[in-house]
């Protein structure tokens, strides 16, 4: 069984398309928390309420972090998608970390990202448009075919 780390916007159901696509297939999904205000939240919620924005965000960082820097380690497959309306900073963080853990990125954006995204594309294993073309890429990767388009 191979890990994938889903890394990107949360504003859409692209993760759960990927799931959907390959449930046929040898493969358990992880990401981010994908809940926003617990996400923003979780480090002032536990740890105790800061007035200064930084600190409020910085506490809820460092301990959304250990999840995700675990998730991408422990992953055998990183896809990153780039969504159209929201910059995705944090993505583009958790890129770099695979590539520089030795990763097997897979990235998704569409054409009008491609100069943004240039180095990320550029240390990518493949670089698709579409969910779909990352689910055709996964079962390819698992089973050696070609799925019909």
């Amino acid at each position: 069984m191979q890990t994938v780390f889903l890394s990107g916007e949360i504003h859409t159901d692209w993760r759960d398309e990927i799931i959907e696509g390959c449930q046929d297939l040898d493969y358990v999904f992880t990401s981010a928390v994908l809940n926003h205000s617990a996400s923003d939240d979780c480090g002032p919620a536990i740890l105790g309420h800061e007035d200064d924005k930084f600190w409020y965000d910085r506490k809820s960082a460092r301990m959304n972090a250990i999840r995700i820097s675990n998730a991408i380690k422990s992953a055998d497959i990183v896809i990153v998608l780039f969504g159209e309306k929201y910059k995705q900073w944090n993505a583009a963080f958790d890129a770099g970390f695979a590539v520089a853990l030795g990763k097997p990125l897979i990235v998704i954006h569409q054409d009008e990202h491609g100069h943004a995204l240039k180095e990320i594309d550029a240390a990518a294993h493949v670089v698709c448009k579409t969910p779909k073309q990352a689910i055709q890429t996964l079962r390819y990767l698992q089973t050696s075919e070609l799925s019909a388009s």
